[in-house]
């Protein structure tokens, strides 16, 4: 799915300024309109309808973005890497996705009909090793399973159908590849080789490399790209006559034969996927113009490439037919773009999904955002976040798919970030999909303050859980406490979860509530309070900030988007300390919660030591700076004296190589 061609196959001519979409601030959250109700037992689904809601903050909607492994786009970065570099590689990625505060993650594990698993009918892939057949030493899709789940992404498995390589020439290939085993079931197009799609033994094989992942792996999704028959080379037919020839009997055109190659893929495959697991969700994400209206009635008000007619694929009756789960549809251009206006589309594609059941994505382009020759709009940090804006007129909207990770990470202009502060900055649970019942209410066994929130446990039996937050303590559990994401802390797939957000002194009410495996959500359980303790006290220190100070070895850095405020400071390990240290007022002597903040990167310290400038003297606390980063971390519980000085310090006196990291340190009294 390499998208960053798609600006060659559609190059937007702007003449003049184009307007744009001006679109009025909605309003934040009211007051619920439903009185408190002491009832435990109804579902925060059945109750949300009855209450006024943020759409800023929207309870349930998909945030994920694309991880591409073909031509090492994302990850690996590039191939030949050790298994502990790759893992580390795959980890920040995931790391980054809980950051921006995503729930799903769409990875590429057969890219180039090769696999990311040790599979029975294609190669290791070429991606990981440098060497097609290579084995990389691991199991990766079995690892990229485990390590999603951990965090709780779903981790949508991305498959390439037809694409057989990036070049032309079979003996590049293993010898023991399908392709050259069966030269009948390929052919070169555009410099490229493809399965051929009219072939039913091709059909079959591509169902079954695919359903060897979804038998074997816990996979929540079966992801789709863009690429079926091959994009249009100007002056190269597709050789497929002869195979039209031969299975095209009863089609009047080749191009009706060709379009039913490819629905009977989708339908067998949806058809397949649900037998063996009910539970996956099965998604495309197609070029993002079906037709034209120009063309046919029934298409949008755009006039660019058909992918109905170019690459024959009819997305229009994949959702009519039931046959998807979710279609993710590639809305790569910006708002006013006069050949695919993204609001002509959006509001399209809604009108097609509308009443089907199938939910709709957006495919949104992160890779455009900020980079040269992209077109004014693209240089406005605003435009992504104005996108998300547009979605909100359509109810069928139910999230985004960002192209790709590291359009993400590198956060060009702001325009992650924008969007962001702007559209995500609570938690969200993902779409429910189909009929389950509810699992079960929880039932929290305790919420305790310690040094690193709020900790809160709980009895279940579920895939997942939802914890929410409600300051004070009140006699009951009002519905309207779960009908958006206003009070959502977190979730995970533990029966335990740790508020580090929480204030060390104000009074909350804990509420879980139980997901199965299409993200039913059960009723919330009964209320567990943590009174307030303390006086009050807490601050933070920003390394941009007056408190801070740092010797001139110390260099400023916005390379990583895990940092706090608007940069970080980093320098060399040295035999000699030479802190950055991080001053504040303590108000009155006693008992401080202290925490760090910092980014994370395999090539940062493992041993960056942090000195607490504690009552009875300096005490040295290790952090391994490669992870963890992008959250508040607790050094731990200290005793200070009262007064003005420096309390927090990084030192740079370690053995361990990579950079040492200052950013931000938060004190709170206890």
């Amino acid at each position: 799915m390499q998208r960053g061609s798609r600006s060659r196959r559609l190059v937007e001519t702007i003449a003049g300024a184009v307007p744009r979409v001006v679109l009025a601030a909605l309003t934040a959250a009211l007051l619920c309109a439903v009185a408190p109700a002491p009832s435990a037992t109804a579902t925060p689904a059945a109750v949300s309808a009855a209450c006024a809601t943020d759409p800023a903050k929207p309870k349930r909607q998909l945030r994920a973005m694309w991880i591409s492994s073909v031509a090492n786009i994302d990850w690996p970065s590039r191939t030949g890497l050790s298994v502990a570099a790759q893992q580390a590689e795959f980890r920040a990625w995931l790391d980054l996705a809980v950051q921006k505060r995503m729930n799903a993650v769409m990875v590429q594990v057969r890219p180039t009909a090769d696999a990311f698993w040790p599979s029975s009918y294609e190669p290791w892939s070429q991606w990981l090793t440098g060497t097609q057949g290579g084995n990389p030493g691991y199991d990766p899709l079995a690892f990229m399973v485990s390590e999603a789940h951990a965090r709780n992404l779903e981790l949508h498995a991305w498959f390439n159908p037809y694409r057989i390589a990036n070049h032309d020439d079979p003996s590049k290939l293993v010898a023991s590849h399908p392709a050259r085993q069966h030269p009948e079931w390929r052919f070169a197009y555009g410099g490229k080789l493809f399965y051929n799609p009219g072939i039913p033994a091709v059909r079959a094989f591509i169902e079954d490399a695919i359903m060897d992942a979804v038998t074997r792996y816990d996979l929540d999704g079966v992801h789709l790209d863009d690429y079926f028959y091959p994009y249009p080379v100007s002056g190269q037919a597709i050789p497929d006559s002869a195979t039209y020839a031969q299975y095209g009997s009863g089609f009047a055109n080749i191009g009706d034969w060709r379009r039913e190659n490819v629905n009977l893929l989708i339908k067998e495959l949806d058809q397949r996927i649900h037998a063996a697991k009910s539970w996956v969700s099965f998604g495309i994400s197609p070029f993002g113009i079906w037709r034209n209206a120009s063309t046919d009635p029934l298409g949008s008000a755009t006039s660019g490439l058909q992918s109905y007619d170019a690459i024959y694929a009819d997305s229009r009756r994949w959702v009519k037919q039931g046959w998807v789960d979710y279609l993710a549809p590639q809305i790569y251009w910006h708002i006013g773009f006069g050949t695919a206006d993204y609001a002509v589309l959006t509001a399209w594609w809604s009108s097609v999904v509308r009443g089907t059941g199938v939910q709709l994505v957006i495919g949104q382009a992160a890779y455009r955002a900020g980079v040269s020759g992209q077109g004014d709009a693209w240089q406005d940090p605003a435009e992504l976040s104005d996108h998300l804006t547009v979605n909100r007129q359509h109810p069928e909207v139910s999230g985004d798919i960002y192209f790709s990770a590291k359009d993400v990470r590198a956060d060009r202009i702001s325009a992650f970030t924008t969007l962001a502060n702007a559209h995500y900055t609570r938690r969200s649970l993902l779409p429910a999909r189909g009929s389950a019942a509810a699992p079960a209410a929880p039932s929290i066994t305790s919420a305790t303050r310690g040094s690193s929130g709020v900790a809160v446990s709980w009895q279940g039996s579920a895939t997942s859980y939802a914890v929410y937050r409600v300051d004070g303590t009140p006699g009951a559990a009002d519905p309207c406490f779960f009908a958006d994401a206003s009070k959502l802390v977190g979730t995970t797939r533990q029966t335990s979860f740790t508020d580090t957000t929480a204030s060390a002194t104000a009074p909350y009410t804990y509420y879980v509530t139980a997901l199965n495996r299409t993200h039913q959500e059960s009723a919330a359980s009964a209320g567990k309070a943590a009174t307030g303790t303390g006086t009050g006290f807490s601050v933070i220190v920003d390394n941009a900030g007056t408190g801070f100070t740092a010797g001139s070895a110390w260099g400023t850095s916005t390379y990583s988007t895990q940092l706090y405020g608007t940069d970080y400071r980093f320098a060399d390990p040295v035999a000699a300390s030479d802190p950055a240290w991080f001053r504040t007022a303590i108000p009155s002597a006693g008992s401080y919660r202290v925490e760090i903040w910092h980014p994370a990167n395999t090539g940062y310290n493992s041993a960056a030591p942090f000195i607490v400038a504690a009552s009875g003297g300096n005490q040295t606390i290790t952090v391994d700076q490669r992870a963890g980063g992008g959250q508040w971390r607790s050094l731990g519980t200290f005793t200070l004296a009262a007064g003005t000085y420096d309390v927090v310090g990084v030192s740079r006196w370690t053995s361990a190589t990579g950079y040492v990291i200052a950013d931000a340190v938060r004190i709170t009294r206890l």
